[in-house]
């Protein structure tokens, strides 16, 4: 046991991660709209209230099992997911019919594994949704990728998806360190030590190669930026956009968000990342605009 291992220490960083996520999850959705693409060049907050979608909702679940079972629970959270599913959320169609399933009795174990032709979804929803999860363990960055590799089997089987779970939870925990969050250089270095050889392991390491470059649209270009929606063409970009600009929260969501994309994933996992810092959290005003997480997710008090 280390010395930060009780479970009210982790929760209030996993909350603090989950705010963080929800804020640019919620925030970063609204640039979805046509209407709003103008203010996002210049830098403006839209009108409020933000309301948040699947990103969050997923990512409360996780945290509402981390602090029921004290570790990724598959059936608890599988269970968590599908009872708190709501359709309007953004959910893509294949999470929509898993999740529906579960609900009427289905196995997770047999419809995840059964998606897409038995390859399972390489998609990004299990890297959005489990930034608070390493902040629950950033005393053990090893820990915090043994359990998101755990939680993505619940709904991405394809090892892609996997190792995307994998380096968000790894960099959030690393972010979260009790020592002060690394320099970028070690961020993105200490996550592809802890995650296995994949397309989302080279494009870590393309990121970490271009972390002096500034224009966040030539990376894009090269490493994605989610519009595919996978984990290997989200990911790389969303740690190199954190790493460069950790305990800087509004650098980052901006810097991440002005290259489109899947807008309100990348923000989500760069302000749940940043926000297991320490020095990372999002402005208390952005806080305020973003809806209120559920009334079921545990508080700690």
């Amino acid at each position: 046991m280390t010395a930060d291992s009780s479970s009210p220490g982790r929760l209030e960083r996993a909350l603090t991660s989950l705010r963080g996520l929800a804020v640019g999850d919620a925030l970063g959705s609204q640039f979805f709209v046509p209407a709003n693409y103008p203010l996002l060049k210049r830098r403006e907050l839209p009108e409020a209230p933000w309301q948040w979608t699947d990103d969050t909702e997923m990512a409360c679940s996780v945290v509402a099992v981390l602090a029921t079972h004290h570790r990724i629970d598959q059936d608890a959270l599988a269970r968590s997911f599908a009872e708190h599913h709501d359709f309007d959320r953004g959910y893509g169609p294949a999470v929509n019919r898993l999740l529906r399933l579960v609900r009427e009795g289905g196995d997770w174990r047999e419809l995840a594994a059964g998606l897409f032709n038995g390859q399972g979804s390489w998609g990004n929803g299990a890297a959005m949704r489990i930034a608070p999860l390493g902040a629950w363990y950033a005393d053990d960055p090893e820990q915090a990728t043994h359990q998101a590799e755990i939680s993505a089997y619940t709904t991405h089987q394809h090892r892609e998806a996997v190792v995307g779970a994998m380096a968000v939870a790894a960099a959030a925990a690393l972010a979260g360190s009790p020592d002060g969050p690394p320099a970028p250089e070690a961020l993105i270095d200490g996550v592809v030590a802890l995650v296995p050889k994949s397309a989302v392991g080279q494009g870590l390491r393309r990121a970490r190669d271009m972390l002096d470059y500034d224009d966040a649209a030539t990376v894009a270009a090269v490493l994605g930026c989610g519009r595919r929606t996978t984990a290997h063409d989200t990911v790389p970009f969303a740690l190199w956009s954190a790493a460069r600009a950790l305990g800087d929260y509004e650098t980052a969501f901006w810097t991440t968000a002005q290259v489109g994309g899947d807008v309100d994933t990348t923000c989500a996992i760069v302000g749940g990342v940043l926000a297991a810092g320490k020095a990372g959290a999002p402005p208390a005003a952005w806080v305020q605009r973003t809806e209120a997480l559920p009334h079921w997710v545990p508080t700690g008090v």
